[in-house]
């Protein structure tokens, strides 16, 4: 069903979504793409979940996209200096808890180094234990890597981040996502255990294509790392927040943050990188952000795409044959490719900002030619058409935004009479001139 594209794009969708139901063999699936703050599609395939109710409110278990939300109440603790990215979990759990040496940053990114998997029989098919019976079970003897070495991915890791952010809110886990997260997103169809029309989870016979019910379990302290149902309204509007914050959740500033890459594995080369608690995948733009999730029974993805607006999440009830990234990723090329996304108007830059009078032009990196002019309120440094890094005066200094000198000042040099002499930034000197004899080039001039 169309929802704001047209019908030959909605067309178009509806094919990769049955291509993945019927190559799949999914007994359901639903999916749907946002753009620009509003959701512009969404379709069902399949039979349906719960017969005569509306595909898009029945909640399907989303697996470890939980785990976004654990990161989320984590990074507004931060955010609120109650923790540190680079605090231990001790300072919170005390030290006589196997792990809690590691960093809040290593469990996010799991570069901690610890365990994939909590002691005892396969958790998400099992009851649940406590924390206090989690973590006897654990003396920190199972880590498969020293902390920082690489990533390895742990469940077992985001139990502990669950205790801590019980801890520090004096609440339960599930309560502080409840009262922080999903009250202001408005996502009022998501629970910790299945609440009105919810999905049968089902894997399928590899033979006889028969469908085998999966429990599904209360997995107790190892609910931060996948124990969420939603549905897919309620993730449509979880991909929106993804893409343009919220002011009583986490800005577009953390946001970016969290999605900035944090670990990998020589492996995966430059196919797959891990965030502060999200997935970092190629695709679209560049670079995809958010998770896949997988319990028994189901499978499901969220996926945004910050530089087009866009994004998409998929549910299915089936413990394999898609791989739900691939599907997201797959629709929103479509869509792009259908109805491209139109560029933002260019409008005319305000008056210069003091520190920058005098600065827009050429300059030159040695003998490179360097074009340095205004974007909006940004200073855009371009060699060749080509972007290198971006400026902004915060607090009257002009800070490097991105690129090589993201971060670094740049300092305008000017000479007694306020003309611009030249810029200097990290020992960078960029001259008017290549090599211009009045100004200090690092190394001196050549031919002198």
């Amino acid at each position: 069903m169309s929802a704001g594209v047209d019908g030959l794009t909605a067309r178009r969708l509806r094919a990769r979504l049955a291509h993945a139901q019927s190559t799949g063999r999914l007994p359901s699936v639903v999916a749907g793409l946002v753009r620009d703050g509003e959701p512009v599609w969404r379709d069902a395939y399949g039979a349906e979940a719960v017969p005569g109710h509306d595909p898009f409110d029945v909640q399907y278990r989303i697996g470890s996209i939980t785990k976004t939300m654990t990161a989320v109440l984590v990074l507004q603790a931060v955010r609120e200096g109650l923790l540190g990215l680079d605090d231990p979990a001790s300072v919170v759990l005390g030290e006589d808890v196997a792990y809690a040496d590691r960093t809040l940053r290593t469990l996010l990114a799991h570069s901690s180094g610890m365990q994939s998997e909590p002691a005892g029989p396969w958790w998400e098919r099992s009851a649940g234990r406590s924390w206090e019976e989690l973590a006897a079970l654990h003396d920190g003897s199972g880590a498969a890597f020293p902390a920082h070495q690489e990533f390895h991915y742990s469940n077992l890791g985001y139990a502990l981040l669950g205790e801590v952010v019980a801890r520090v809110r004096g609440t339960t886990w599930w309560e502080a996502v409840e009262g922080r997260l999903l009250a202001p997103l408005g996502m009022t169809r998501t629970s910790y255990l299945p609440v009105g029309a919810a999905a049968q989870g089902w894997s399928v016979h590899p033979y006889e294509s028969t469908l085998v019910p999966e429990p599904a379990t209360d997995t107790g302290a190892m609910a931060p790392a996948g124990q969420v149902w939603a549905t897919l309204t309620d993730l449509a509007r979880y991909a929106v927040f993804l893409l343009d914050g919220h002011p009583d959740v986490l800005s577009p500033a953390e946001l970016r943050q969290a999605f900035g890459p944090q670990s990998g594995n020589p492996t995966d080369g430059l196919g797959y990188a891990h965030g502060l608690g999200f997935q970092l995948l190629p695709g679209g733009s560049g670079t995809l952000a958010g998770h896949t999730g997988s319990m028994p029974g189901f499978l499901a993805a969220v996926l945004v795409d910050p530089r087009r607006r866009s994004g998409g999440v998929v549910l299915t009830d089936a413990t394999a044959g898609c791989s739900p990234a691939a599907v997201v990723t797959d629709l929103l090329e479509e869509l792009e490719r259908c109805e491209p996304t139109v560029a933002p108007a260019w409008t005319p830059s305000p008056a210069l900002p003091p520190p920058l009078v005098g600065v827009p032009g050429v300059w030159h990196w040695g003998n490179t030619a360097i074009v340095f002019a205004m974007e909006g309120t940004e200073l855009v440094a371009r060699r060749a058409g080509q972007e290198l890094y971006r400026f902004a005066v915060r607090g009257g200094r002009v800070l490097g935004l991105s690129g090589y000198h993201a971060g670094e000042e740049l300092h305008v040099v000017r000479r007694p009479d306020g003309s611009v002499g030249h810029l200097e930034v990290a020992t960078f000197v960029y001259t008017r001139t290549p090599y211009d004899p009045d100004a200090p080039v690092p190394g001196g001039h050549p031919g002198r």
